[in-house]
């Protein structure tokens, strides 16, 4: 089946890491840019990192950059975000998504997400 699967998350405190992670199944894995999107209570998903299909270019928000790294493994089909000096900004659900990936259902098509990771950081 046609899925993703975020774990990794957790309660840290400030200044803590955490690294997440997202198994893709059911697609070519290799053929798909990767993002991670965060969405805090109450407010709208944002895009968090990206990494292309070939894993040679990257892309941060600018409120993670230099403490977020986005990375991908195509032999186990997972990309991953690791986060370090975490703040409690950055608590929110953690999604990943496949760039242009639209699978079908009974209702048509549609993006494929997953459930998501919870990240809370507070002391």
């Amino acid at each position: 089946q046609v899925q993703l699967v975020e774990s990794g998350g957790g309660l840290v405190q400030p200044g803590g890491s955490l690294k997440l992670s997202c198994a893709a199944s059911g697609f070519n894995f290799r053929r798909y840019d990767m993002r991670w999107y965060r969405q805090a209570a109450e407010k709208d998903r944002e895009l968090v990192a990206s990494i292309s299909n070939t894993g040679d270019s990257t892309t941060y928000a600018d409120s993670v950059q230099g403490r977020f790294t986005i990375s991908r493994d195509d032999a186990k089909a997972t990309v991953y975000l690791q986060m370090n000096s975490l703040k409690p900004e950055d608590t929110a659900v953690y999604y990943c998504n496949a760039d242009q990936l639209l699978v079908a259902d009974e209702r048509g098509y549609h993006e494929l997400w997953g459930q998501g990771t919870l990240v809370t950081v507070s002391s």
